[in-house]
């Protein structure tokens, strides 16, 4: 999982709040290994601030038409409240990974990889927890610090909170490529988003610092009126006595 850490599950898919076929593959830095296991393996790419902006990349200048399009999507992310359905991850070694995934706004997330995996990206609202059951380790990393604070939030603003890279709209897509303004939560987002019969978001794609990227594919999308809380908790993988 540390290759969405470092260089995750869901973007890679939610993701985003998420619905629809996503991309995600985020790389970070500032992930902290609570305890690192003696051998390990890379962790799931697209979750944390391990996802890093491509140098290149410049704001664009929003006309009237795409300034409405960016206002439609925030719209749409600040409408969702419980949602749940599939998810397929896809890194850049194409190495494909799927599960369940469950959203409750604001902050919180759950996207639980399916066998063989045995994977768990949770976030309570505040933290993101990257956990691997076979290794027994796990990553934490602010909520803040990742993409995804951005579409989760409580109040999603993208004009007001993300510089906007592109913004590209068919018929019966869109697609929108996003950085967060705030520099301390690095990262950059591609959501693609379909507007028929109803906007509803179909998968992202998350760039980590080398430009590999881990999409994340949604389906079977469902909104709900509840999701119980506690699917959002972090569980600790260690009794207090065991941990540092």
């Amino acid at each position: 999982m540390r290759q969405f850490l470092r260089g995750a599950a869901v973007a890679t898919a939610f993701s985003v709040a998420f619905a629809g076929a996503a991309t995600a593959d985020p790389d970070g830095p500032t992930n902290t290994i609570v305890n690192p296991p003696p051998a390990t393996k890379p962790a799931v790419n697209g979750w944390s601030s391990d996802v890093a902006p491509a140098p290149s990349d410049q704001e664009i200048t929003l006309d009237a038409r795409q300034k409405k399009i960016v206002e439609d999507v925030s719209a749409y992310f600040e409408s969702l409240q419980n949602l749940k359905g599939s998810f397929v991850q896809t890194d850049a070694d194409n190495k494909r990974m799927k599960g369940k995934f469950f959203v409750k706004r604001p902050g919180r997330f759950r996207f639980d990889y399916a066998l063989p995996s045995r994977q768990i990206i949770v976030s309570d609202g505040q933290n993101l927890a990257i956990q691997d059951l076979d290794l027994n380790n796990e990553d934490r990393v602010s909520l803040d610090q990742t993409p995804f604070r951005l579409l989760l939030r409580k109040d999603v603003d993208l004009l007001r909170d993300a510089k906007i890279l592109d913004v590209q709209q068919s018929a019966d897509l869109i697609v929108l490529t996003l950085e967060d303004k705030d520099p301390n939560s690095p990262g950059r987002i591609k959501l693609f988003l379909a507007t028929k019969p109803a906007m509803e978001l179909k998968e992202w794609v998350t760039t980590d610092a080398q430009g590999q990227d881990t999409r994340i594919q949604l389906s079977q999308l469902v909104k709900t009126d509840d999701l119980d809380g506690n699917l959002f908790k972090i569980q600790s993988l260690w009794p207090k006595s065991a941990m540092p």
